[in-house]
């Protein structure tokens, strides 16, 4: 797979202690990448955003952390005067959904059902299980679909899916079809072992169907965002899918009881910020 495996990503290291809570932004910077036609690419820390812009506003996918949303604003301002009229979340984590209330003042914010339940509730860190707090009433999803949902901004077709679980229990893709650009979320990642949040919801083999489904839906040629990576192909997303199906098989089939070494083969995979030593216990929910 081209750039799968990259040296460690901070944008991906910095998601989860505490969502980047503790993390100093002073120092990150935006970078903006145009994909396709009025469809861009903004890299900060915390997951990759979408944008398309236009005479009737920006369209908004996911909003890194709060604290980097004057920077978003400014980089946004390059690419058009007009306000983020909508603002789509790919599912809850905090290095997605963390500056959603910097953007409600414009921006409608819309998300899967399940995004703000967790989001309403509150949740568990993926990996040590302690509880994470509400978000503030102003970052709550005021429109919520489990269905297709689609937006017609500037002649562009906007496609929010809902997906199976699989990096979570409330995974959205986002499709701009007339630009050929989807952006994956969290169920396509570039950093090696993905996150897989089976605390809440997650599954490895969910993972696996809801890039299977969707895949087979859109164009070979699309142009593909994933949640935290440089900008892919489908046929990057496909052969994720796959090697995530190898170690499943080879999980399943590995005498009990089950150790790392089973991973060896994929062993650069490890160089993201989950190790094989954490990827394991995801992928032993789902191996039979």
């Amino acid at each position: 797979m081209r750039n799968l495996l990259p040296a460690f990503v901070v944008a991906a290291t910095a998601a989860f202690p505490a969502f980047g809570q503790q993390q100093d932004f002073s120092k990150v910077e935006i970078k903006t990448t145009r994909v396709s036609g009025n469809v861009f690419m903004l890299e900060g820390a915390g997951g990759n955003i979408a944008a398309i812009v236009g005479d009737d506003g920006i369209v908004m996918v996911d909003a890194q952390y709060a604290p980097l949303a004057p920077k978003i604003h400014a980089a946004l301002a390059k690419l058009s005067p007009k306000p983020v009229r909508f603002l789509i979340n790919t599912h809850f984590h905090g290095d997605h959904t963390g500056g959603n209330a910097e953007f409600a003042d414009t921006a409608a914010i819309i998300a899967s059902t399940n995004v703000r339940k967790r989001l309403e509730n509150g949740s568990v860190h993926p990996l040590t299980g302690k509880p994470i707090p509400p978000a503030p009433a102003a970052a709550l999803p005021i429109v919520t679909f489990d269905s297709p949902t689609v937006l017609h901004i500037d002649g562009e077709e906007i496609r929010a899916i809902a997906l199976r679980p699989g990096h979570t229990d409330g995974d959205s893709a986002v499709w701009f079809v007339k630009a050929n650009v989807v952006h994956l979320g969290d169920d396509f990642v570039t950093y090696g072992f993905p996150l897989v949040d089976v605390a809440n919801g997650g599954s490895v083999k969910g993972m696996i169907d809801a890039l299977d489904e969707l895949l087979a839906r859109i164009p070979a040629d699309a142009k593909i965002i994933p949640g935290h990576g440089p900008l892919s192909t489908v046929a990057d997303a496909r052969k994720f899918a796959r090697s995530l199906e190898e170690m499943l098989a080879a999980v399943a089939k590995a005498k009990k009881p089950v150790g790392v070494e089973v991973l060896a083969p994929w062993a650069p995979w490890g160089q993201g910020f989950i190790k094989a030593e954490q990827f394991l216990p995801m992928l032993l929910r789902d191996a039979k």
